[in-house]
């Protein structure tokens, strides 16, 4: 049976044998990374990510707020952090679940003081039930915890802002929600500040901030990626390993993730796509019931959740082991526009830099193949329905400013697909002119019918140059035939 210490890292979901330096201690640097560019006059409040409900009396396996993760590494809910950058000691505070005796017999331990404080790297760890009276002290000018007749006066500067109504307090709201969303919990929270705070001071977002940090991986960060893309290009060869005609695309998904578990990643990252056939034309095809059939393509998107951070590979590969002509085309095609964006990702450039070499590309290779007429045009959208970067990182589609130039230490994708739908031609508008492209393409919709590929490669750009996080991942035509044959 473990010991509460040796249990504690189960709650930890960046625990283990640090790749490269103590978590902690990366820990720390991001959170003085954040307290540097928050300003003095700031309160910084973070709270985890609630519990989702799956159906009725079940919840979801919880997730972390990807945000708390990167500044505590807690992945436990009910946790809450405190900065405040104006105090001279710069002061942290971690605020964990009260022990709960009743609960952690029906779900399990619940990190003490002592293994968060181990775990984060912060000194100051106290519990959830003294959260609203230490924020509601600062508020007042009455440090909690502290008497009248020993206060050292840490607190002045920030007592002074609020005093004079230059204070902050800077919560994370993340990406808006649409007027139709509900609002997340932070919203609560900001709502009560505002009524409290009376002028004192002021609910501002610190999500440009911190997501600033998080889109340049620290090299503790880096190399934990390096170690995600190998388990994840090793379920992708997995799954091609486990694919031929008459077996169903859920036994290759089933393959692909068993891998993950093996390795020692917690699962995956988002909803494994494994799309035969037609299906591999779906952008977010979920299903993975179909059997896949002699002459198909299947197009496979997965990745594994290791440490906390992922990757993004997508590969597509002839269930037969060998690719139709018309198949070989497109994915040569695709190929050929990943390596015109490949060319485009150095520091100086922006992501916009990489769309267009892609873009360039395809337009010349679709009317070569007579899929548009005008390489000039929008034709090209009716087969190439997406963008082709992103970022990656503790999410799939990590955080970040895409105008900001490239730079070292930034993960991400190149991501080109094609996808040849005839029902994409019917959802054309009835003028002259797209019944004129209409006619003009059908034979060759008629010849790459039903055919989807993609081709995504995740990145990290380095001092040294760009790295391919998924390079052992069979990519060209003849490398595929050539792993397929050998299976």
């Amino acid at each position: 049976m473990l010991d509460r210490a040796a249990a504690a890292l189960w709650f930890v979901l960046l625990a283990g044998p640090a790749p490269c330096g103590d978590l902690a201690d990366d820990l720390r640097a991001r959170r003085a990374a954040l307290l540097d560019a928050l300003g003095p006059e700031t309160i910084f409040v973070h709270l985890s990510a609630p519990i989702r409900v799956y159906s009725l009396d079940v919840d979801y396996e919880y997730r972390q707020d990807s945000d708390m993760l990167y500044l505590t590494g807690i992945d436990q809910e009910g946790t809450m952090l405190v900065l405040l950058p104006g105090v001279p000691s710069r002061r942290e505070v971690l605020f964990v679940h009260d022990p709960d005796a009743r609960r952690e017999h029906r779900e399990g331990h619940l990190l003490t003081p002592e293994e968060a404080r181990a775990a984060s790297g912060i000194d100051d760890v106290k519990l959830l039930s003294e959260f609203p009276r230490f924020l509601g002290g600062l508020l007042n000018q009455r440090p909690y915890g502290e008497h009248a007749s020993t206060y050292g006066g840490e607190y002045d500067a920030l007592f002074d802002a609020l005093r004079g109504g230059s204070a902050r307090v800077a919560l994370v709201f993340g990406r808006r929600p649409g007027l139709e969303d509900d609002l997340p919990p932070v919203y609560a929270l900001a709502e009560k500040l505002r009524e409290r705070l009376l002028g004192a001071a002021t609910v501002a977002d610190a999500t440009p901030v911190l997501w600033a940090l998080r889109q340049v991986k620290t090299a503790r960060e880096q190399d934990v990626l390096r170690r995600s893309g190998e388990i994840s290009s090793a379920a992708h060869r997995e799954g091609q390993r486990a694919t031929a005609p008459g077996r169903h695309e859920y036994e290759v998904e089933a393959a692909i993730e068993k891998v993950y578990l093996e390795s020692g990643a917690s699962g995956w990252s988002y909803p494994s796509i494994v799309g035969s056939g037609p299906n591999a034309t779906v952008l977010h095809y979920n299903r993975s019931s179909r059997r896949m059939e002699a002459g198909d393509l299947l197009l496979v998107d997965a990745a594994a959740n290791y440490r906390g951070l992922t990757v993004d590979i997508t590969r597509t590969w002839p269930v037969s082991g060998r690719f139709r002509p018309e198949q070989a085309e497109l994915w040569r095609l695709v190929l050929a526009a990943q390596e015109a964006g490949m060319k485009a990702a150095v520091p100086g450039n922006r992501t916009a830099d990489i769309e267009r070499a892609v873009e360039t590309v395809i337009r010349e290779g679709l009317l070569r193949l007579g899929l548009v007429t005008d390489r000039d045009s929008e034709q090209f959208r009716t087969w190439y329905t997406h963008g082709v970067c992103h970022w990656i990182g503790m999410d799939v589609h990590d955080v970040g400013d895409y105008r900001r130039p490239l730079e070292p230490g930034m993960a991400f994708v190149i991501e080109p697909g094609l996808y040849v739908r005839e029902a994409a031609l019917d959802q054309l508008p009835d003028t002259d002119e797209d019944r004129v492209f209409r006619d003009a393409v059908r034979p060759a919709v008629e010849r790459y019918r039903d055919i989807g590929v993609r081709v995504e490669d995740s990145f990290l750009l380095t001092a040294a140059g760009l790295e391919r996080l998924s390079a052992s991942v069979p990519r060209t035509v003849e490398e595929i035939e050539a792993f397929m044959a050998g299976r």
